[in-house]
């Protein structure tokens, strides 16, 4: 028999704000995090802004611990603290052997990387710092948290790029329903604002061009006059948890995790296909027992470059139908950038906290609607006192990886 699934316990590290409730009063109020990049190399790049998380380590680690982090695993491990404190969890050494860890990273330790790099091609060092290894491997973060707590269940990573932390906790979620563990500590982590990073991103010829008036509008999707993503860095974390237990014990609820999707479009490596976002979007209403029009607000990829946004509001009508016009949708990437690793877990953590606000964040910098993405994006004003007691928030991924996560209100809170 499957079992219920709570989510217990969230916490972000993000450029909107490093605690839930400073993320999500910026979300609603329309305050971006997008700004001009503060590292000393930015004369050299053609584009010059980026979503910069502001986090001093020292507020959060000694000394020593952060000498044998990468900045990525801080986030990770920021998070995951607010997340577990939010849950109010406390385990046993048995209850510990059933609860786990599944982190989602796109690049790993990119920081301790480029140092790396610096130090052997510019600088000609004969040896390097002894625990680069350890920094730079992309299962870190993940290993961090599970050392800190204790938790011997499962502890993977997943990198399937721009999906990778929705598709950890999609399949965090179906190991705790499916009675393997109890708990799941699950999200995700990126800090790649790197020269090397920046630079492989302008190749790529997908970055957003910087708004002429007001950086901090450069990011715009779904808009007639978007030219691309803005990266950012971040990490987001979520306690997922048996719902008896959660429920024995007492507690704090914010949503109940009932319907995951995941696809592969096996086509291009970066064009996005309607039809493997669809089947994402397909697979978690069927496996969350509900129809469309149950769904009262989507959280778009939205990543504000030419073909992805039209693709997706494609790909929500061909799965919606005629409720697709009437759905709230909103892509808060144009507040916090494109996170990467993070992306799918800060997202779905703003999909819960429509739930609990019964609230719906914006899409900012929507001036001029594009007339081929006509779905109800939220331009520039969030909307309060409305009902959300079902949420979906997507996640697709260059390599063609597409998720889809669906919550809704616990039963008897709606």
């Amino acid at each position: 028999m499957k079992r219920g699934v709570a989510v217990t316990g969230l916490g972000i590290i993000s450029p909107c704000g490093n605690s839930i409730d400073d993320f999500s009063f910026n979300l609603m109020a329309g305050k971006s995090g997008v700004r001009r990049i503060s590292s000393a190399y930015s004369n050299l790049l053609s584009v010059k802004i980026a979503a910069e998380v502001d986090f001093n380590p020292l507020d959060y680690f000694i000394k020593k611990q952060v000498t044998g982090m990468d900045r990525v695993n801080q986030f990770a491990l920021a998070a995951a603290s607010q997340a577990w404190k939010d849950s109010e969890l406390s385990l046993d050494a048995k209850e510990k052997e059933r609860a786990g860890v599944y982190i989602g990273c796109g690049m790993g330790g990119g920081n301790t990387i480029e140092d790396l790099y610096d130090q052997l091609f510019k600088h000609n060092a004969d040896r390097v710092k002894s625990l680069t290894v350890l920094m730079i491997m992309n299962n870190a973060s993940a290993a961090h948290i599970s050392i800190e707590y204790g938790l011997s269940g499962p502890c993977l990573t997943l990198s399937t790029a721009c999906a990778s932390s929705a598709n950890a906790i999609g399949e965090a979620f179906r190991q705790v329903r499916d009675g393997y563990v109890d708990v799941m500590l699950a999200g995700g982590v990126e800090a790649f604002l790197t020269y090397g990073g920046f630079r492989s991103w302008e190749s790529l010829r997908v970055l957003a061009a910087e708004d002429p008036a007001d950086p901090s509008k450069s990011c715009k999707p779904f808009s007639k006059n978007r030219t691309g993503l803005v990266p950012g860095e971040g990490a987001a974390i979520v306690v997922l948890e048996e719902m008896e237990r959660a429920v024995r014990r007492g507690a704090p609820i914010y949503a109940e995790l009932i319907g995951y999707g995941s696809t592969s479009d096996a086509g291009h490596i970066t064009r996005p296909s309607l039809e493997g976002q669809a089947r994402a979007m397909a697979e978690a209403l069927k496996e969350a027992g509900l129809l469309p029009e149950n769904i009262d607000y989507i959280n778009a990829h939205g990543t504000a470059t030419e073909w992805n946004d039209l693709v997706e509001t494609q790909a929500i009508k061909k799965i919606f139908g005629d409720y697709a016009c009437k759905v709230p949708v909103s892509s808060t990437k144009s507040m916090h950038g494109h996170t990467m690793g993070a992306a799918g877990a800060i997202e779905f953590i703003v999909s819960l906290l429509a739930i609990k606000n019964q609230a719906v964040p914006p899409t900012i910098n929507l001036d001029q609607p594009d007339p081929e993405c006509d779905l109800d994006y939220g331009p520039n004003v969030g909307r309060k006192g409305v009902t959300v007691n079902a949420v979906m928030s997507n996640a697709f991924a260059f390599g063609g990886t597409n998720a889809a996560l669906i919550a809704r209100k616990m039963k008897g809170q709606e």
